[in-house]
């Protein structure tokens, strides 16, 4: 778990990454000691403008340090989500940075597992694949089966495909904050 400063931290990271990629089109040089962004976890990081989302990118494979994970994120986010326009430096002021820093994945026994707005959802069958964060049932008012429902369906599966044995549903936990 990250500390509020850590928090902080990466948030004015990701700020200031985005400033610097749209008004210049290079990612900024960044180092730090800390050794919480240091470490090696896979985050997200969603944009928002007002109640809308404007992207919304992650990466589960915690192959990097943390803060070098945020930097990635943010620039997709911002430029490379193909279900919104990329995000404009005149528009960045109005847009808000959330981070999910996210726990390793376990496989999931029995769907009972599933806390709502505490468990993220990664679905696996075959090439398909498709991952809610936690917050996402929150935010829809979900309940469990819903949610596994849409994710599938974000995976390009039948909505019941969470039912076959061919499926695997994997867990996990984010901490998130935001601006």
């Amino acid at each position: 778990m990250l500390e509020e400063p850590d928090q902080i931290e990466l948030l004015k990271l990701a700020r200031t990454t985005l400033e610097g990629y749209l008004s210049k089109g290079t990612r900024p040089h960044y180092r730090t000691d800390n050794e919480a962004l240091r470490s090696h976890a896979g985050a997200f990081v969603s944009l928002h403008r007002g109640q809308e989302l404007r992207g919304c990118i992650g990466q589960l494979v915690a192959d990097r340090e943390l803060f070098i994970i945020v930097q990635h994120c943010a620039i997709s986010a911002a430029t490379e989500d193909m279900r919104f326009s990329p995000v404009t430096a005149d528009e960045l002021p109005r847009v808000k940075i959330e981070i999910s820093v996210l726990t390793p994945f376990r496989r999931a026994e029995d769907i009972q597992e599933i806390e709502i707005g505490k468990t993220g959802l990664y679905i696996v069958r075959g090439r398909h694949r498709g991952l809610l964060l936690p917050q996402v049932a929150t935010q829809y008012g979900w309940d469990r089966e819903t949610f596994l429902n849409q994710t599938c369906r974000k995976a390009g599966l039948p909505t019941d495909a969470w039912k076959d044995p061919a499926t695997t549903i994997h867990l996990f936990e984010a901490q998130v904050f935001s601006e």
